[in-house]
């Protein structure tokens, strides 16, 4: 009937208007920021860090030597040293024994080919070795005096030489 659908048409109505408030109100309400300001920024609460270590000298080794494991360079270069073979040794004592008159010691053959201090201990067990060799083989005599003393050289054509003298 026409009462009722003025009736609905009302209530349609009336629930429209109040929408239409609502949403007035909520457009025309105060805005945070041009209308309204919220109060200050809250004072920041200041925190004082203060760092204490403790630590041994152990943990500290430790630590350094991490660093420096890091840091380390991974090729490992070993210097090549410098070595008298017995073949050397062996051609400079034949050339040097023709020079000597008499007993001469081991160590002033030597001298006058070590180019460093360094050669001095491989440059005497190889020659050491070569000489005992020229002894098995008849070309030179050996004396030592002592323990521990120097070690004399000559020739063995030059001590055959001496006996034949002697007699």
């Amino acid at each position: 009937s026409g009462e009722e659908l003025a009736a609905v048409l009302q209530f349609r109505l009336k629930r429209l208007e109040a929408m239409r408030d609502a949403s007035a109100r909520l457009v025309n309400r105060n805005r945070l920021g041009r209308d309204v300001f919220a109060r200050g920024m809250p004072e920041m609460v200041i925190i004082e860090k203060r760092n204490s270590f403790s630590a041994s000298l152990y943990d500290l080794l430790t630590a350094y030597a991490q660093q420096r494991q890091r840091q380390a360079i991974n090729n490992v270069t070993i210097a090549r040293r410098a070595v008298w073979s017995l073949k050397d040794a062996r051609e400079v004592l034949a050339r040097l024994i023709g020079a000597v008159g008499d007993w001469t010691v081991l160590d002033s053959f030597l001298i006058e080919y070590l180019a460093a201090p360094e050669e001095k201990r491989t440059a005497m067990a190889s020659s050491f070795a070569a000489t005992l060799e020229m002894v098995r083989e008849g070309k030179l005599e050996v004396r030592q005096d002592q323990v521990f003393a120097p070690i004399y050289l000559r020739s063995r054509a030059q001590g055959a030489k001496a006996v034949e003298v002697v007699s």
